[in-house]
């Protein structure tokens, strides 16, 4: 049974930083791709980053570069994103997400995707 489990969100001001976590289970990194999305009340879900499985390519959508980074624990089988500068427009539950595809094709939509977290809230405020 594959479980994808989000942690690391919180509030944190402007120009702060977060680390979310997503532990998986039931499947390996080295077969399938994960991805991280949000999504805003009343708004659509958006890719942020995408990274290959067997971690070789990554993908940034216009939200993240220059400001996230994708990275994995194949021990752990955990991908993080290492988020900075947050904007309060960055505000959104956050969830990860795994299929058998490429990185392009996970992170823009129409994502059709198999595996979903639970989520986990970011709140960017003073």
């Amino acid at each position: 049974q594959v479980q994808l489990v989000e942690s690391g969100g919180g509030v944190v001001q402007p120009g702060g930083s977060l680390r979310l976590s997503c532990a998986a289970s039931g499947l390996s990194l080295d077969d399938y791709t994960i991805g991280w999305f949000r999504q805003a009340p009343g708004k659509e879900r958006e890719g942020i980053s995408c990274i290959m499985s067997g971690g070789t390519t990554t993908f940034y959508t216009d939200s993240a570069k220059g400001r996230f980074t994708i990275s994995r624990d194949v021990a752990k089988n955990t991908v993080y994103l290492q988020m900075s500068s947050l904007r309060p427009e960055d505000t959104a539950v956050y969830h990860c997400a795994a299929e058998r595809t490429n990185v392009r094709a996970m992170c823009t939509p129409p994502y059709g995707i198999g595996y979903w977290g639970q989520g986990t809230q970011v709140t960017v405020s003073s």
